[in-house]
């Protein structure tokens, strides 16, 4: 356990070892992205909403259900196209018939597709890029550097994306014919690459002019380290984890698309599942009572 800086966001497992965030993001991603099964992925997706609205906010979070709730319908519209199989018959297009599980099957696709965009982002919210590095810097520097700078990558394509859409529109002189919105977005997407080759090169120079590389092995400042409550943490974590999974595995083994829906029956393995889903959105509760 460590203290709590005064500057750092308030997040899950803030006063823990990185080790303990990484195990259980990396269990949370895996139940989420290979649990194919409609009261699953419905209880992953809330608990990423949950744990969205609980640390970015109402309006970030919902926000990007603009972009999220149509990729979910147009993935549910266009899989039964691309693969008509069922016994339920909805109507038919042309010659093609169009079948409620083909449908269903695509809809869970989308919901999985955000649940996993969500706890992705959580994961991003957990784990900073120190902690990455703490975790990974020793045993794989390179890995440890990659996963930063990816989980970096993005926001950062973001907000010069942002810059160069702003500078365009500044271009647009009044009473002149408006830019295509295509060309511009084709430009703008020219910009980046351009200049995210260009940072690589000077990022590659910067690094290797500060010994990146030099020595098979170097020391490092250990900021995080595995006390009695981590190693506690962990089991715990495990052993939840490995239930979870149990119960992903039975409830994913006895439910199909096809030939027929299944109907999926109460049971009490979805609130284990549940609590896994909503455990980092109730301690980052208990967090923000204690240091809020």
């Amino acid at each position: 356990m460590r203290e709590r800086s005064a500057i750092e966001p308030v997040a899950a497992f803030s006063m823990s070892h990185p080790a303990v965030p990484a195990l259980y993001m990396v269990l949370a991603l895996g139940l989420t992205m290979f649990s194919m099964q409609p009261v699953l992925i419905a209880l992953s997706l809330a608990g990423g909403l949950a744990y969205g609205l609980a640390t970015r906010g109402a309006a970030r979070t919902l926000g990007a259900l603009r972009w999220q709730l149509p990729v979910i319908l147009i993935i549910a519209v266009l899989n039964p196209l691309f693969s008509a199989s069922g016994s339920t018959e909805l109507f038919r297009i042309g010659m093609r018939a169009v079948y409620l599980e083909s449908m269903m099957y695509g809809l869970c696709m989308g919901g999985l597709f955000v649940a996993s965009v969500l706890w992705f982002e959580a994961a991003a919210s957990m784990l900073g890029y120190d902690k990455v590095l703490a975790l990974l810097g020793n045993a794989a520097p390179v890995i440890a550097l990659m996963i930063s700078m990816c989980m970096r990558l993005i926001p950062q394509f973001l907000r010069r994306g942002c810059t160069v859409l702003a500078v365009q529109d500044a271009i647009d002189v009044p009473g002149r014919a408006p830019t295509d919105p295509v060309r511009s977005r084709l430009r703008a997407s020219t910009v980046l690459m351009g200049w995210g080759m260009e940072d690589s090169l000077e990022r590659a120079d910067a690094m290797r002019s500060r010994g990146w590389g030099a020595a098979t092995r170097r020391t490092t400042y250990a900021r995080y380290r595995l006390a009695c409550g981590d190693a506690a943490a962990l089991v715990g974590l495990a052993a939840f984890g490995v239930a979870t999974a149990a119960v992903a595995w039975i409830a994913t083994t006895q439910y199909s698309f096809c030939p027929q829906l299944s109907v999926p029956a109460p049971w009490l393995g979805y609130v284990v599942y549940a609590a896994w889903m909503v455990l980092p959105c109730v301690l980052h509760a208990i967090d923000e009572k204690r240091f809020g």
